[in-house]
């Protein structure tokens, strides 16, 4: 029997509501540390994940059938796909291979100022981890992410993000107290 290979996401992707793929597991990448990664690419930070000795960050594995990598290539076209080196920490009953997509800070050209940072993208990336790890787990999303200082673009009203998500009162809650505790700037649409 063939192995398929596997990605781990650590942003919108631990949120199954934007992907169709399955075997989805908890998941953790060492030596690894999220960042708001400000290109010339968009207008909007964009959320990587970067090498960083000595940290780990959770998310989820999720098989790729038939290693047809295209769809999620698509989707991820700004970041690089590239082995996971045995960094990622898993329940697999066999070894497998496992792909963390990532923006190299010489990638694409760097944005002259910081860009702000979708809270529609936020919103569905901490709802991904409310349902997954619970408030301790989406908390330590925030304490292991880089780059808070940039502001925050309130567009929840009408969502720029395209795989926006609608959130419950309470996970709302959540991540608009997360903000005021980072101190985030929040900043209206226009």
């Amino acid at each position: 029997m063939q192995n398929n290979p596997y990605f781990f996401g650590y942003g919108s992707l631990v949120n199954r509501t934007t992907h169709d793929y399955g075997d989805i597991r908890p998941a953790t990448a060492r030596g690894w540390r999220r960042l708001w990664r400000h290109t010339a690419l968009r207008p909007f930070a964009i959320l990587t994940a970067v090498p960083a000795p000595g940290t780990e960050i959770e998310g989820l594995i999720a098989a790729v059938p038939g290693a047809d990598w295209q769809a999620l290539d698509d989707r991820e076209f700004a970041y690089d796909r590239v082995a996971h080196g045995g960094a990622v920490l898993h329940d697999l009953s066999h070894p497998a291979e496992i792909a963390i997509y990532t923006i190299p800070e010489d990638k694409h050209p760097r944005a002259e100022d910081l860009h702000p940072i979708l809270l529609s993208y936020l919103d569905v990336v901490v709802q991904g981890y409310l349902r997954e790890f619970g408030e301790d787990g989406a908390a330590r999303f925030f304490a292991t992410t880089d780059g808070w200082d940039s502001p925050v673009l309130d567009d929840r009203a009408a969502p720029l993000y395209p795989r926006h998500r609608e959130l419950a009162k309470g996970e709302r809650a959540f991540v608009d107290a997360m903000l005021a505790r980072l101190g985030s700037e929040l900043r209206p649409v226009g």
